[in-house]
């Protein structure tokens, strides 16, 4: 089939877009290259450099005319939502009102929208939480994810336009950039291999740092693959229900690197600082659904994880 992949120059966005071209579909990808990468793009993908919520738009549909739409674009940073709502939600809530349009009058025949279980939740009383727990978001990008599914349950009920919705955890893994949600993995990976220490955010009653959910691509891959045709006008966490702390995340990066290459001992000693404005003291995603209707589940342990983006990060250094 054609799938557009908005955001497919991205890190999960590309990721995704390499396994469909694999999968034998035809993809089209649009990127304004914000923080995508040209490097990045598969070759045998067919790109469109152009901002998600310009007019244009509808005309690539009109010309591509794809019969899904995998919308992976997004402004991704949750302290920059917090800095800047304004840009916060004109990019992902009026960029994406903007592909929503197009799509009802281009035949488009389903959206695979990328939510936020890492964030969408707020400080959920249910821990680890399932997609039945109401959304309490508690940052600007939260809010705009919420809102997105809203819409989406507009446009099916108006227009019949199918979706799913994929709730992702905290994901890391190659291409990466030391942004956004999970940015923490790049960051730390980064700085320890430029012989830099690491800063940890933490709340005062918790010095080990936030709790997370971290998922690696690789996974996250396959249940982008499993959405093409499962999970109709539904949303599923997408993570592995495991908890990790930030310090213990900082400790497993550390030892993976030792593995391979001398790092001063003295980088072992993070930085320490009060969280931001915007971030969770823990998040954790329950993710039985999408093990019983999209036949979905994480594979990689951390520490795996951790060595594949190693790889990766070393070979491109």
């Amino acid at each position: 089939m054609k799938i557009l992949v908005t955001g497919g120059a991205g890190f999960i966005g590309s990721n995704v877009v390499d396994a469909y071209i694999r999968l034998g579909h035809d993809v089209v990808v649009v990127d304004n290259l914000y923080s995508g990468k040209m490097e990045n793009l598969n070759k045998e993908a067919k790109f469109y450099l152009l901002d998600i919520r310009s007019p244009e738009f509808e005309k690539v549909l009109d010309i591509e005319r794809p019969e899904v739409i995998n919308h992976h674009a997004a402004q991704i940073s949750v302290p920059f939502s917090v800095e800047d709502p304004r840009f916060d939600a004109d990019v992902n809530i009026q960029g994406f009102v903007n592909i929503l349009e197009a799509a009802k009058d281009k035949g488009v025949r389903k959206v695979i929208f990328i939510s936020s279980g890492g964030a969408i939740y707020g400080e959920a009383e249910e821990y680890p939480t399932s997609e039945d727990y109401p959304p309490k978001p508690l940052s600007p990008y939260a809010i705009a994810k919420a809102v997105s599914e809203d819409f989406l349950f507009f446009y099916n009920h108006q227009y019949g336009l199918d979706y799913t919705v994929l709730r992702y955890a905290n994901i890391y893994g190659p291409r990466q950039i030391p942004h956004g949600e999970a940015g923490v993995v790049a960051i730390f990976m980064d700085r320890l291999l430029s012989g830099k220490k690491c800063t940890l955010f933490h709340f005062p009653e918790d010095e080990r740092g936030m709790i997370r959910d971290y998922c690696f691509v690789g996974d996250v891959v396959e249940a982008n693959i499993k959405a093409l045709e499962k999970g109709s006008c539904q949303a599923f966490n997408i993570g592995t229900g495991i908890e990790t702390k930030t310090q213990d995340l900082f400790e497993k990066i550390f030892q993976v690197i030792k593995e391979r290459i001398d790092v001063p001992d003295d980088l072992f000693t993070m930085k320490r600082t009060q969280a931001r404005a915007g971030d969770l003291k823990k998040s954790c995603l329950n993710c039985q659904k999408a093990r019983r209707e999209l036949d979905w589940k994480a594979v990689h342990s951390l520490e795996e994880g951790l060595r594949k983006t190693l790889d990766w990060r070393l070979s491109v250094k």
